[in-house]
């Protein structure tokens, strides 16, 4: 076997191997979408209306509806934050003291300072709830912008799948086409070559 035969025959099988990938990646991306869904779903999260600023903010076109897709996730997710900042008087999780403290207890900076805190009964100090909420809120957004991450890979998936099913199909036919040619050149070729062996004759 010649190196064309070999290079055609590679050609015939690359467009096989293209295709099989490309149907692999369609399903997973095809069934990794619908898990997402199904799995954010499941959690019946459902916005607020378009009188809550933030909804209005991040989220006006989903007012009231449940949240089924990545993208509704991700505007939930930025939702949540701005409750979370208006909880928090504007500060974040970094920006807060990890204790309550006992000069100004209402203020939501809070201290690190164990010996200026605020002590329960026991005289231990009192965690900054204002800072706890952030734990919550980082937990749960967090998750929201994974459902979201994921679903955009699991569509970036289909759209690979389709790139290579076409590559692959295009060097199928362009490989059968080639190999098409080849077996009707030795098909002619073979015809001469009885046609002058019967004239000889």
């Amino acid at each position: 076997m010649n190196t064309r035969r070999i290079l055609e025959w590679a050609g015939l099988a690359a467009g096989v191997v293209l295709i099989a990938f490309g149907i692999g990646a369609l399903y997973m991306g095809i069934d990794g979408r619908g898990t997402v869904r199904d799995s954010i779903k499941q959690e019946q999260i459902v916005f607020g209306d378009a009188t809550d600023p933030a909804v209005a903010q991040h989220a006006k076109q989903y007012a009231g509806q449940q949240v089924k897709t990545g993208d509704q996730a991700r505007a939930f997710a930025l939702v949540m934050r701005e409750h979370t900042l208006e909880s928090t008087g504007g500060l974040t999780y970094a920006q807060m003291g990890r204790y309550q403290s006992a000069a100004k207890p209402t203020d939501p900076a809070g201290t690190n300072d164990e010996a200026a805190a605020a002590k329960d009964s026991s005289g231990q100090p009192v965690a900054n709830g204002a800072r706890n909420i952030w734990v919550t809120e980082t937990g749960l957004t967090t998750a929201l912008n994974m459902s979201y991450m994921a679903e955009q890979l699991s569509i970036f998936g289909i759209v690979v799948g389709i790139a290579l099913l076409l590559t692959g199909m295009g060097l199928l036919i362009l490989a059968l086409a080639v190999l098409g040619g080849r077996f009707r050149e030795e098909a002619a070729a073979q015809a001469g070559v009885a046609t002058k062996v019967a004239i000889g004759h």
